[in-house]
């Protein structure tokens, strides 16, 4: 697929009116959907289910979706060489397992809202990871949007902490931090696979990955029997997670950076964390402060400032 040149916010100008309006509603749709991952999740915790048993219904499924995904994308094209199959199968535990264990465990102990701000620090980690790999310039904007987003994170945080239990909330802030880092790691890495297989196949692929790892995770952990002693809600929550929240807004973002381009499709992402602690408050009944307010409007303006093109 050629781009086109475009500006943060714009559509590539050879794609219709009609495709682009499609392309912004599958954008829209599917950042919606992603964010709706932390309310099913916590919810899903009402019921007594840990993480590791909560994060392997996910994963059960959403496999065959992933399997179905891989196929598809991967007919008629070479077979995976041996240094293929070593990217797939790291990329799949840094990716879509690590980053999605330390996620699901972080979630038990802080708001769905504080969790999607923490994550939507990922562009900044990927600009870090590519400093510290390949000394690509940061510049003095990007500096300003990473600082002013780290102090809306910081300001939601220390708000959290005043009126909860301040070592929970610090260590399910860190392990969502680190589901960040690995995630940031995964995409820093991604990209000469994404190359080489494309980013559907690639997705697919390092999904199914992360599928068994957390099935076999559950297996190593628990006894076989445990599956079946848990509450149909949180098998239904769990369906919900795997399809509305998993691979559903995967194949939403993908055909929206198709009609729209990467740029624009990330600035509409920007709706995620404002959908996020929307739903915490109507379904979770989670409090909504001016702290909290000012956090996300500062996390939000910082990753428009750092996104924004020009000279820094």
């Amino acid at each position: 697929m050629t781009q086109t040149a475009e500006t943060p916010g714009s559509f590539p100008s050879s794609g219709p009116p009609r495709s682009a309006a499609v392309g912004l509603a599958f954008a829209f749709i599917g950042a919606i959907a992603f964010s709706g991952k932390a309310i099913i999740i916590k919810l899903a915790y009402r019921h007594q289910v840990d993480a590791v048993t909560l994060i392997m219904l996910r994963m059960l499924f959403a496999l065959p979706l992933f399997l179905a995904m891989a196929w598809w994308s991967g007919r008629g094209k070479p077979a995976l060489t041996r240094r293929d199959w070593l990217g797939v199968l790291g990329l799949g535990f840094s990716g879509y397992y690590l980053a999605s264990f330390l996620d699901f465990a972080g979630l038990a102990y802080i708001t769905a809202s504080l969790e999607r701000l923490i994550l939507y620090l990922n562009p900044t980690l990927v600009m870090l990871f590519g400093w510290l790999a390949w000394r690509q310039r940061i510049t003095l904007r990007q500096m300003a949007g990473m600082a002013i987003s780290y102090a809306g994170v910081l300001l939601v945080f220390g708000h959290e902490v005043q009126v909860g239990t301040a070592g929970a909330t610090a260590w399910g802030a860190l392990l969502v931090f680190l589901s960040a880092v690995s995630y940031a790691i995964y995409l820093v890495w991604s990209g000469e696979f994404v190359r080489r297989l494309g980013s559907l196949r690639l997705v697919g692929l390092a999904t199914s990955v992360a599928c068994v790892l957390c099935i076999a995770q559950f297996l190593l952990l628990n006894p076989l029997d445990a599956a079946f002693a848990l509450a149909p809600e949180v098998i239904w929550l769990s369906v919900l997670n795997a399809t509305l929240c998993t691979a559903v807004p995967v194949l939403l973002v993908m055909m929206a950076v198709e009609r729209i381009g990467a740029a624009a499709t990330a600035q509409t992402g920007m709706i995620g964390p404002l959908s996020t602690i929307l739903m915490g408050v109507v379904l979770l009944g989670e409090p909504f402060t001016l702290w909290t307010a000012a956090g996300t409007a500062l996390v939000l303006a910082g990753i428009y400032v750092f996104t924004r093109r020009g000279a820094g």
